[in-house]
């Protein structure tokens, strides 16, 4: 789901892509439950060798039946192996009519079949790694079920019913990630053993539930917007509903981060009553949180991910060359570093700006902490985190990682909606974890949905204040 960075001259470790089901920022459902994916003999199967028209002498059915019981004349298309489903699909017409293929099964097969062949449709096995594969299907269900939806409306039935669907068979694979711990067991004669017993993996029985609820709650959010006093216009037409209430296109306009393809939200000419404003400022705010539940979520299992060695083959020899000479003399020239003072004094003007100086800033980070461990006479990097533990807290490049780290963290913070690192997607390219693959793009994905409501409802909430200031 990508790759990239740099870092200091004294030169650590660790997608949507952000949010945001097969493709990289696709992905297809994919399920192990017995349910989904039932095997049931079908009448062809079973009758391949009797013709239930005629008659029968014996009521017993054999396993092996005699030729001399074949029908004759019987289409060749029924007596030969079907190898695939296009296969299927051209013999269905044929097919008794209990038989009838399910759509929704057969569209099930079809992704559990790539996710098996890992996107390699030449089943040669070249194809990415499972973790990748089931990363890059939760990410294509949420832009196949939200990806269209871009105003405050509930999702339709048939999208919260595949949502649902798809993503209990993808989850359902946790169920079965599982870590074992001792156990006593007394045996009928008194005897104390000691066995093993398989408990959920501690992050998957932790975050799990907790992602479970946060999409429900989001759902629930959406839900509430069935009987709503605003409406929406489409982008560089006028409905008959938008003239109503005049130009809102030349309110919106006003708006520096405003996206051509994002429907503008209409209200009544005296703009919104206090009770839909109440409401939405409710909504606004439980979905403010979710997105935070998420996206920490999100932070601590992509701190948790390996590096890999391709981000630290990758890393610059010089720290200072990496963050820059001007973010680099605030770091060493100030007693006290105040990170958001250097974020005042960068002006970042776009996203694309602040997420160019995260990929610096944590490559500088990690280069310094680098140089900090090879001080020491252990220079496996595997142990960088014990190392830093015990370093001297007055060396140099540790001093400078801290305040990188700082500078990140509070750049991170100031603009939510930054897309991943380098680091981070990287991360997530090359994680074998299949647990941690399911947990990051889960919550990844709902950190995009809870962000997109709560920029849909400022939008609607920014028109109704420039309808009612104008009406002042």
């Amino acid at each position: 789901m990508d790759t990239s960075s740099n870092y200091d001259d004294s030169s650590d470790v660790g997608y949507h892509p952000s949010p945001s089901s097969l493709d990289q920022t696709e992905t297809p459902g994919f399920s192990t439950s017995g349910d989904s994916f039932l095997f049931r003999r079908t009448y062809s199967e079973t009758s391949a060798f009797s013709d239930p028209s005629d008659p029968i002498e014996d009521n017993s059915y054999s396993s092996e039946p005699s030729p001399c019981h074949w029908p004759p004349n019987k289409s060749a298309a029924l007596n030969q192996p079907v190898l695939g489903r296009l296969g299927m699909k051209q013999r269905k017409h044929i097919i008794d009519d209990q038989e009838l293929v399910d759509p929704e099964i057969e569209t099930m097969k079809e992704r559990f079949a790539k996710l098996l062949l890992g996107e390699d449709m030449s089943g040669s096995g070249k194809g990415v790694c499972t973790a990748v594969t089931i990363s890059n299907s939760i990410t294509n269900l949420y832009a196949t079920v939200f990806g269209q939806n871009l105003r405050l409306e509930p999702l339709k039935p048939e999208k919260k019913a595949m949502w649902k669907r798809e993503m209990d068979c993808l989850l359902s694979v946790c169920d079965y990630i599982v870590e074992f711990i001792p156990k006593s067991q007394n045996l009928k004669d008194g005897t104390a053993l000691e066995v093993m017993e398989g408990i959920l993996r501690s992050d998957i029985y932790i975050n799990l539930p907790a992602l479970r609820k946060l999409d429900a709650m989001l759902i629930e959010i959406l839900d509430g917007f069935h009987d709503i006093e605003f409406w929406y216009a489409e982008q560089g037409s006028m409905s008959s509903n938008s003239t109503r209430s005049g130009s809102f296109r030349r309110v919106i306009v006003q708006r520096k981060e405003e996206k051509w393809w994002v429907p503008v939200p209409c209200v009544p000419p005296g703009g919104l009553s206090e009770k839909s404003r109440k409401h939405l400022r409710h909504k606004r705010d439980s979905a403010n949180q979710i997105h935070k539940a998420a996206m920490a979520i999100n932070s601590s299992i992509l701190a948790e991910m390996d590096i890999p060695d391709t981000y630290i083959e990758s890393l610059p020899k010089s720290g200072r060359a990496s963050v820059g000479d001007i973010i680099y003399r605030y770091m060493c020239s100030t007693d006290k570093f105040s990170p958001d003072h250097v974020l005042d004094c960068l002006n970042i003007a776009s996203e694309h700006e602040a997420l160019e100086l995260a990929d610096r800033v944590e490559a500088s980070m990690y280069t310094w902490r680098r140089k900090a461990c090879m001080k020491n006479s252990k220079s496996s990097w595997e142990m960088v985190k014990d190392l830093m533990s015990d370093m001297d807290r007055t060396d140099k490049n540790h001093a400078l990682a801290e305040r990188a780290e700082s500078l990140l963290f509070c750049l991170k913070r100031k603009y939510p909606e930054l897309s991943q690192t380098s680091l981070d997607t990287c991360k997530i390219q090359y994680n074998r974890d299949v647990g941690q693959a399911i947990l990051e793009s889960y919550s990844r994905v709902l950190e995009g949905l809870a962000f997109n409501i709560v920029a849909w409802i400022e939008d609607v909430l920014f028109v109704d204040q420039s309808v009612r200031s104008r009406g002042q």
